[in-house]
C-alpha cells in the first residue's frame, strides 16, 4: 500500500507515438489536506475512491489505498467534491520493465504534460525516454490535489 512514484516534465509530443493506450480522466477532492487527500476518480467507464497518506520529504513515497466504485457512485462523489476538477488524458507508454503514465491536462491545467512512473524501490533504476524532462518530484506544484486548487494556468 505504499506506492513510490517519481515525476517528470514532458519536453515534446513523441511519446503520444509510443503510446499504447490512452483514457480520459476526470477527477475531484473530497479532501486536499496533505495529511490525508481522497481523491474521487473516473477512468473512461470505471469509478475510483483514493486515499493519499503524506509524501515523504522527497515526494517519493507515500501510502495509497485505491478502491473501485461504480461509474454512478463517481459520477455522484464527484458532485460533492472542493472546488477545481482535474481534466486529462492518460498515455501509457511502455519503456523497459517500467510503464510511463503522462498525463496531458486541459481546462484549467492546459498546457501542463506530467509523466509518472511507479517504481518497487526508490533507488530503483529505469531507462528514461529522450521527450523526458526535469524532474519535478516532491514538488507540491505538481500534486493533482494541489493542481486543482491552484492550477496552472494561473501560474506566472
Amino acid at each position: 500500500m505504499i506506492e513510490i512514484e517519481r515525476k517528470f516534465l514532458v519536453t515534446s509530443e513523441a511519446f503520444k507515438k509510443e503510446s499504447y493506450k490512452h483514457t480520459r480522466i476526470v477527477q475531484g477532492f473530497l479532501n486536499t489536506n496533505p495529511e490525508r487527500t481522497v481523491r474521487v476518480r473516473l477512468k473512461g467507464d470505471e469509478g475510483f475512491l483514493t486515499v493519499k497518506g503524506k509524501s515523504t520529504n522527497d515526494g517519493l513515497s507515500r501510502f495509497e489505498w485505491e478502491k473501485n466504485i461504480s461509474k454512478l457512485d463517481a459520477e455522484a462523489l464527484l458532485k460533492l467534491c472542493e472546488k477545481g476538477t482535474i481534466d486529462k488524458v492518460r498515455y501509457e507508454v511502455k519503456m523497459g520493465e517500467h510503464v510511463f503514465e503522462v498525463d496531458v491536462f486541459s481546462q484549467d491545467n492546459e498546457g501542463l504534460t506530467l509523466a509518472e512512473v511507479e517504481l518497487n524501490h526508490e533507488d530503483e533504476p529505469f531507462e528514461k525516454p529522450d521527450w523526458l524532462g526535469e524532474e519535478v518530484t516532491g514538488d507540491p506544484r505538481y500534486y493533482n490535489s494541489q493542481l486543482s486548487q491552484y492550477p496552472f494556468k494561473n501560474w506566472s
